[in-house]
């Protein structure tokens, strides 16, 4: 696509015009299909708020209010549920998971934390059991499956990404201590407050505004990520049940939208991202300064028994993760070394810099290789940091 047509649209601060061009760039040279930006710093303004290029159709525009599928930029949601139930005290970090959930004790779960649940450290990021069809879309099934299930190792010893299985561990933790689902609590807690475009089970009458994403297409002569080749080395491992065993689920099916699918199944652009994200700066923050220190303390780092690669979360959040050195393009994240935030598989990604005082979300509907950022996110990352 060219710079011509690439559309973009909005408005940003002529002190973030290195935010722009990156953003055009990628249109022009990165296979940007639609894309939309936006940063927002800690006094509420927002300095950027781009979008551009076409919809999964390639000929209906991306419009300001276009949303679609944001992956495990999700987590980040379902996280702020569990931070906000700490911050009102009715979740402890500390606590055993069973004081809440007295089922998921079984099979040598009992010692499990909230903290060790966020951490991805509860032993739980795949189930053995075939999942039935469209037992994605059963919030109840998945938590009793989860709760029956072997850990893959003590909880607690060790960190694994819980692929999709974190909306429903910390999602049924936010359920028993706030007695409402995912996404109620999300709305009536974090997003209706902040009339954020961020949605854990989209009403129907919002599906007109729905792109579709774009399936990756890799290159033969690319690398495997460690986690694929884990995955295609072993069919019944860890990685593929973490992967494969979905239950028939296609993320981008109207049931899909509609479900509260609390790891992966979240609907925004990069307006919702962002302003989620600020939900953590600022004068009028949704949280404490000792809550946000708390997100972004790290709780898991080295080697992840998942992802194959080495990671690092905090208290349900993404941290920095800079592979490059080590693995090339795709499995890395990096992020200002205070910024706290998720990728979602494909690309798209929100974050908070409280010592950068910005927070930041992108969202696309061409889908990226690797595990992590591609070079089109990470390009708007590093812009916005060469800029404030």
């Amino acid at each position: 696509m060219s710079a011509k047509h690439a559309a973009i649209q909005g408005h940003y601060d002529p002190a973030f015009k290195a935010v722009r061009e990156a953003f055009e760039y990628n249109f022009v040279a990165r296979g940007e299909a639609g894309a939309s930006v936006c940063i927002q710093d800690h006094k509420g303004r927002t300095v950027v708020d781009l979008w551009g290029g076409t919809l999964d159709d390639g000929k209906t525009a991306w419009t300001r209010d276009t949303v679609s599928i944001v992956f495990s930029c999700t987590k980040a949601a379902t996280a702020l549920c569990a931070h906000r139930l700490i911050e009102q005290g009715r979740l402890d970090p500390d606590a055993k998971v069973a004081k809440y959930w007295p089922e998921f004790a079984a099979n040598g779960k009992d010692q499990t934390t909230v903290r060790d649940m966020l951490g991805h450290r509860s032993g739980v990021p795949a189930l053995r059991k075939p999942i039935k069809s469209d037992g994605f879309l059963d919030f109840d099934y998945m938590a009793e499956q989860l709760a029956e299930e072997s850990p893959f190792w003590d909880p607690g010893t060790a960190h694994g990404y819980h692929l999709v299985t974190f909306g429903w561990t910390v999602g049924e933790l936010i359920r028993r201590a706030s007695g409402k689902s995912l996404g109620e609590f999300f709305y009536d807690e974090i997003a209706g407050p902040r009339g954020l475009d961020f949605h854990i089970g989209m009403s129907p009458s919002e599906f007109s505004r729905m792109s579709k994403l774009r399936p990756f297409t890799p290159n033969p002569k690319d690398a495997l990520s460690p986690f694929a080749a884990a995955m295609m080395a072993d069919p019944a491992g860890l990685q593929a049940l973490a992967f494969a065993n979905n239950g028939g689920w296609y993320f981008d099916a109207p049931k899909s939208w509609e479900a509260e699918i609390g790891g992966a199944g979240g609907v925004s652009n990069a307006r919702g991202l962002a302003g989620m994200f600020r939900t953590g700066l600022g004068r009028d923050a949704l949280f404490s300064r000792a809550r946000v220190n708390a997100m972004r303390a790290p709780v898991s780092e080295g080697d992840d028994k998942t992802l194959c690669i080495p990671t690092r979360f905090g208290e349900g959040f993404m941290l920095s993760i800079d592979n490059r050195d080590l693995l090339g393009e795709g499995n890395s994240a990096v992020l200002g070394g205070g910024a706290f935030g998720h990728v979602g598989m494909g690309g798209s990604l929100g974050f908070a810099d409280p010592d950068a005082k910005f927070s930041f979300g992108y969202s696309m509907n061409q889908m990226g290789g690797g595990i992590l950022l591609n070079e089109r996110g990470q390009s708007l990352v590093d812009a916005a940091y060469n800029c404030v």
